[in-house]
């Protein structure tokens, strides 16, 4: 049987877990997709299998350690892989937290901790954060990665080499 190799179009199905044990992300289950006027209320919020991971090997599209990992099986074979805070996501920095003013965000958006948006550099490139903290008078913008300064271990599964 064929082995999966540098460039090859593959499927995968996949689980990562953090130290703990906790699944931060997974092929083989359901995704909810809710949208913008979504509350906690309820709102018909749509689940539907999330089907497996589909990429070209060595493309970089994806963590490296996660695509050499994939390297060598051949379909149905599985592989467990621990991947370092510094070769996933990178460690935290700090220059990556801004405290702003609240008046710097717009009316019609009421920031609270855990929520996410979208910031515009000067330059026009847009930068995706999350709402870490928020004062009478200034809100904590967050760029990191949610999963920077975490180890990852990801079970790995060959679906099929395309």
């Amino acid at each position: 049987m064929a082995q999966a190799k540098q460039g090859d179009k593959v499927r995968v199905h996949y689980t990562g877990t953090l130290e703990d044990g906790s699944i931060f992300d997974t092929s083989e289950g359901f995704v909810e997709e809710c949208g913008d006027e979504c509350e906690d209320d309820g709102c018909g919020c749509v689940s539907h299998p999330s089907g497996p991971l589909e990429f070209v090997i060595g493309q970089g599209s994806l963590i490296p350690g996660f695509e050499e990992a994939v390297v060598g099986l051949e379909p149905g074979q599985s592989v467990q892989v621990k991947i370092s805070a510094d070769d996933a996501y990178g460690q935290r920095a700090e220059e990556m937290v801004a405290v702003i003013e609240r008046s710097e965000i717009p009316a019609e958006i009421s920031p609270e901790p855990g929520q996410r948006m979208e910031v515009v550099l000067q330059d026009g490139t847009p930068l995706p954060v999350v709402i870490t903290e928020v004062t009478d008078t200034s809100v904590t913008l967050d760029a990191n990665h949610p999963l920077a300064g975490l180890d990852l271990t990801f079970d790995i599964r060959l679906v099929e080499i395309l």
